[in-house]
């Protein structure tokens, strides 16, 4: 990046991946260029840098394509990690990674697999939405138990699996924000609350007109 060019951070507002990948820039502090996309109306410069066509896509000044958002995540927070997300005061960065890749899991048995058909039930055929939404309850609740031991996941402040999974609860508690209020998982509710009503977070929510080639580029964080 020393010639001046920036990496080109392709990313929807809503996506809880992309949401991930901009939450770790913007808490590394490494400039990236954002392209709001619509997925309804991909440009074709994402779909010639991933074939795969969904986001958060991050393309380097050197050209190499980063196409996982928890790659994203680790990429800029081994660039600079001022809060130091990546060592967290409680458990390790493998642990980390383990309990999200749980929470990623679209196997039976994954967090986001059950999430999908709790949210979306019309587009898997024969899909219950209660069954999935109970399954996933189950995963909160471990995060419950958690957050009775310190106010975050991996000890007294906030590290990279807060953050990555967070987007994926949000997602999850908005499904039916009452059922979700009046569950027994106070200090998860505080612990999504403290998260979504940060300024952090306010500022990767920010809304972006569409991308199109040619147009102004917009700097983030």
């Amino acid at each position: 990046m020393s010639d001046g060019a920036l990496p080109l951070l392709y990313s929807f507002r809503r996506c809880p991946y992309a949401m991930r990948a901009r939450l770790a820039i913007a808490a590394s502090g490494v400039q990236v260029e954002l392209r709001e996309v619509v997925l309804r109306d991909k440009p074709p410069e994402l779909i010639a840098a991933s074939p795969k066509a969904t986001v958060p896509v991050l393309v380097l000044p050197d050209g190499k394509v980063i196409e996982q958002s928890i790659d994203i995540m680790l990429w800029a927070l081994r660039l600079h990690d001022p809060q130091a997300w990546l060592n967290p005061p409680s458990g390790r960065l493998d642990e980390m990674l383990a309990l999200i890749a749980r929470n990623d899991s679209n196997r039976e048995g994954g967090f986001k697999y059950h999430l999908d058909r709790y949210k979306y039930p019309n587009r898997y055929p024969a899909a219950d939405a209660a069954p999935h939404r109970s399954a996933g309850s189950a995963f909160l609740m471990e995060l419950e138990h958690r957050l009775e031991a310190t106010a975050w996941l991996f000890g007294n402040r906030p590290a990279l699996a807060d953050m990555a999974i967070a987007p994926f609860v949000r997602q999850f508690a908005a499904t039916d924000p009452d059922w979700f209020a009046g569950q027994p998982w106070l200090r998860l509710q505080a612990w999504l609350n403290t998260i979504t009503t940060s300024p952090c977070f306010n500022h990767v929510m920010g809304k972006y007109p569409q991308w199109r080639a040619g147009a102004q580029p917009t700097l983030f964080p």
